[in-house]
């Protein structure tokens, strides 16, 4: 077993050339057996081994930067960079990341989680290293799917300005690019990148400069030529407009190409783009044959391939599919629109049976909002489904091309509050602070999952920019009515009447609340709930009664704690010269929170039934 002496990247390097597709094979067998039994994202990170083993063979972690796009193919990395015996423990919760995270590793070189950012943050520490004097290099590894995002063009655009020795790898394993032009440009990018051929070729720019009168044309001349044959027989003149020289395609999986290649590139000069192919499930057969299946999975038998089933109660998830559906069947001006999350956001239905009506429009958050806006501008009723912690990249335009407009655009707000095993990138806990304070926006958060289809019907159909965020995960398997109804806006409901203690809860915290309340009212506190609906407006006059009632509210909420939810109800009180009424606010602390499962940090956090009744207990002392 070699896998088991490879406790660094300078034990990796102690390999024979030849012994490398030997390890391969360990890790790839090392990854199925782990994350069969924890879940995590196997598709991306099996068809990036033999680019991983490459990239720490021919480069110098920690010294040489290696900067993964969003992190789902860095599992190898992991495991190579001295992770390897705690690798059982990832996305696990007190465990390691399922991330890159500087915290974790000197061989992280930049924390990752969203999309579209390596390139910049390679640039930056490309640029770094010039002004340092320094000879380390920047490496950003981004898949083609990131690339969709505008950020990664931005940086392009700018590093073929500055000209920095920037190496960007493209891992493609989406393009369809023929086996012929792939193998003969790989060919092409080997002998181009030799010591051989670069010298041979300054060589022959010297000699033609130095040609009285003539010199100087034949060389622009020689130029074109190149330029020209390059274009015609590579995919690669984009990156080349942009200022980058462009090397590849290269077939991901060919650990000679890639390391011959790589050890070349070490020499070269200024923004270099290697494209390389891979394949997603790359070893594993389901998940080469249904890799969408396999991008981030549950536990499963690696003989079968099979996911457990899941329980039968409904995700939020699929009860916003089925509703958008089922809305979309009556109304032919309600549009689907999303940011590559069509899985994910629960719109597979949607597209199928619409597909005229259902826009992916790739990672470019801030393109799907204005995309949307622009329909509403234009009498549909666009419905935008993006996870909370994506929407933050396009804050912008809800406030520039939704709300100062005010269009009627619905932002369906998926993940919302923990999530679980991602951890602290994909926790959404800060839309209510974000969102809040923008005027003519209606923000609205469902107890469960009938509520989330009257919300969602209320959101197309009130012509105003409105919110809905939700959680992940099973509902409560409530009853659902038959007809969808719509609520009246910023109309809470009272589910308790008490006359020592309200709670007020929003959303994923109303269940809890009520199931706190019935500990505490067993244990002598007479205890009300109050499910608010609404983050904007609120319904001032229910609260102020129940204010006034008992004196004590506690509030709660999955978001951050500053500038939430509670935040809005001490506003309302302050307003209304009702200091005297006492408050507790619980929610998100202010500090990120780790991955572990959602039930485990909600008890953490305190806002489960425990957390809420132990605090209200405390809080009536």
């Amino acid at each position: 077993m070699l896998l088991e002496n490879i406790n660094s990247p300078s034990d990796l390097k102690k390999l024979k050339p030849e012994q490398l597709p030997e390890l391969a094979a360990e890790i790839r067998q090392f990854l199925l057996e782990k994350v069969s039994a924890t879940g995590g994202h196997l598709g991306s990170n099996l068809g990036a081994v033999e680019l991983t083993i490459a990239l720490h063979y021919c480069f110098d972690s920690p010294f040489d930067k290696i900067i993964w796009d969003v992190g789902h193919q860095a599992y190898t990395h992991k495991i190579l960079t001295g992770r390897r015996d705690l690798f059982h423990t990832q996305r696990q919760y007190k465990g390691i990341s399922g991330f890159p995270k500087r915290s974790e590793s000197e061989h992280d070189a930049f924390g990752v989680g969203h999309s579209s950012t390596s390139i910049s943050a390679g640039l930056g520490m490309a640029a770094a290293a010039d002004m340092a004097g320094a000879k380390n290099h920047a490496i950003a590894v981004i898949g083609d799917g990131s690339l969709t995002g505008g950020m990664a063009f931005e940086a392009l655009n700018q590093a073929g300005h500055l000209k920095k020795n920037l190496i960007v790898i493209l891992n493609d394993n989406e393009m369809s690019i023929s086996k012929n032009v792939g193998a003969f440009s790989s060919f092409i990018s080997r002998k181009m990148t030799g010591r051989y051929f670069r010298d041979l070729k300054k060589e022959m720019q010297g000699l033609l400069k130095n040609i009285p009168a003539i010199g100087t044309d034949i060389l622009h001349f020689a130029r074109r030529a190149e330029n020209s044959l390059k274009g015609f027989l590579t995919p690669g003149s984009l990156f080349e407009a942009l200022g980058f020289d462009y090397l590849g395609p290269l077939d991901g999986h060919d650990l000679q190409q890639l390391v011959e290649v790589f050890n070349n590139i070490n020499e070269l000069d200024g923004p270099l783009l290697v494209h390389i192919m891979t394949t997603k499930g790359k070893g594993y057969k389901p998940a080469e044959e249904t890799p969408d299946k396999y991008h981030g999975v549950a536990p499963f038998n690696i003989a079968t391939g099979v996911v457990p089933a899941k329980a039968s109660t409904k995700s939020y998830t699929d009860v916003f599919g089925e509703t958008i559906v089922k809305l979309a069947e009556e109304d032919p001006k309600i549009v689907a629109i999303t940011a590559a999350m069509p899985d994910g956001t629960g719109l597979n239905e949607f597209a199928r049976r619409f597909p005229e009506r259902f826009f992916d429009v790739g990672i470019a958050e801030q393109h799907a909002l204005v995309f949307a806006a622009g329909m509403a501008a234009d009498g549909f009723r666009p419905v935008a489904a993006i996870y909370s912690t994506f929407l933050q990249r396009a804050y912008d335009q809800v406030f520039h091309d939704i709300c100062l407009q005010k269009l009627p655009v619905t932002l369906a707000m998926d993940r919302a509050g923990v999530v679980g095993d991602d951890g602290p990138t994909h926790h959404g806990v800060f839309d209510i602070s974000y969102l809040r304070h923008l005027p003519q926006l209606t923000m609205m958060a469902p107890k469960d999952e009938n509520e989330l289809r009257q919300m969602l019907k209320t959101a197309i159909y009130s012509n105003i920019p409105m919110s809905l965020r939700y959680p992940r995960g099973a509902g409560y398997g409530v009853p659902m009515d038959s007809e969808i109804k719509t609520l009246e806006i910023g109309k809470g409901e009272e589910l308790l009447d008490g006359k020592d203690l309200t709670i007020i809860a929003i959303g994923s915290t109303v269940f809890p609340a009520l199931q706190a309340a019935e500990f505490l009212r067993k244990n002598g506190i007479d205890t009300g709930v109050v499910n608010a609906r609404f983050v904007k407006p609120l319904d001032g006059a229910l609260i102020l009664s129940v204010a006034r009632k008992t004196g004590r509210i506690i509030t709660v909420e999955e978001n951050a704690l500053q500038g939430g939810f509670g935040s809005a109800i001490l506003e309302l009180l302050y307003d209304n010269n009702m200091q005297n009424v006492k408050v507790k606010r619980l929610g998100i602390p202010d500090h990120y929170i780790e991955h572990g499962s959602q039930a485990q940090l909600r008890k953490d956090i305190g806002i489960d039934s425990e957390g809420i009744a132990a605090a209200a207990a405390e809080f009536m002392k």
